[in-house]
């Protein structure tokens, strides 16, 4: 691959995007709980920066799966859950630039969108978990059309988007939806979780106050807090997990990283995490060019190799 830089990245993005399909998450497009929200879907061409590649949607009715398939499929997918503070979800600054690195390795790639809990959808606040756990299910029961091996899922999210993929890891088993197909018997546990700069307590004292306030309000129940604390929610059945932070995150403190490791460690699952001195908030692919976090996709995937 050429040397990166910022036009490099946005002619491989280009071409990523060019040779993706997409496809609904649930059958008719919509999801069942959406007929309970207002909201309108809405494009945002430019809501990360000025390229065509800085796309990211408000709105989320109907989730939708954008699959980057590699050349060679080395039998592993992932899904991936963009960021977007809960108000959006981001399609290329988490997704698409993704796709060029990864696929180099042989992973096929599945960047989704998924329902915001602040719409006043049937599930409410378990609205991105339903999506993404019917996500999960359909990958894995579709398998063999994208040459993976079923058992060899996993889910890596962003921000925000960390807190739906560690909310998969921690609450697969959680009955959030009715079944509507054959699909919703398969197993939605990913095989391993990566949560890159990642939403996780929704404790005051290092919470994301933005997400926070989608996800449960400004003056949650104790109960609340507990149920989307994933730390607090943590197994020995939550699956092995990569974390990656950069200490000078100045909008989701490195702390949500910390407590999880911690809590990972208690229930005795494998864990490894990366901090980096710089690299604040939502670096991506593009915002780490010339900083050590840049290795990070490589950390990343050396580690996956050796879990699945």
């Amino acid at each position: 691959m050429d040397a990166l830089t910022r036009e490099v990245l946005e002619d491989l993005m280009a071409d990523a995007v060019a040779r993706s399909k997409t496809f609904s998450v649930w059958p008719g497009g919509e999801a069942p709980g959406a007929k309970a929200s207002e909201a309108v879907f809405t494009p945002e061409p430019h809501h990360t920066g000025t390229s065509n590649y800085d796309r990211s949607v408000t709105g989320v009715r109907a989730p939708e799966i954008t699959v980057y398939a590699p050349a060679k499929p080395n039998g592993t997918g992932i899904l991936v859950t963009p960021g977007g503070s809960y108000r959006r979800v981001v399609l290329d600054k988490e997704g698409s630039a993704l796709a060029p690195f990864f696929n180099q390795r042989g992973y096929t790639l599945f960047v989704m969108t998924y329902r915001l809990p602040g719409d006043k959808h049937l599930e409410g606040a378990d609205a991105p978990l339903a999506d993404v756990q019917r996500a999960l299910r359909t990958i894995r029961a579709n398998a063999r059309e994208w040459q993976l091996d079923p058992l060899r899922i996993g889910v890596m999210g962003f921000s925000a988007g960390g807190h739906v993929a560690a909310s998969l890891g921690t609450r697969f088993d959680e009955k959030v939806y009715q079944p509507v197909d054959d699909i919703d018997e398969q197993s939605a546990r990913p095989a391993f979780m990566a949560l890159v700069y990642p939403v996780i307590t929704m404790h005051a004292d290092i919470d994301h106050p933005g997400s926070r306030h989608e996800l449960i309000g400004d003056t949650p129940s104790p109960e609340q807090v507990h149920r989307y604390s994933l730390e607090d929610r943590a197994t020995s059945s939550t699956p092995p997990t990569f974390l990656l932070h950069a200490i000078d995150d100045p909008a989701v403190k490195v702390d949500n990283s910390l407590v999880m490791f911690n809590a990972l460690r208690r229930a005795g699952v494998a864990v490894e995490m990366h901090l980096f001195e710089r690299g604040k908030h939502g670096f991506g692919i593009r915002d780490a060019i010339g900083l050590p976090v840049a290795v990070w996709p490589e950390l990343m995937m050396n580690w996956i190799a050796t879990k699945v």
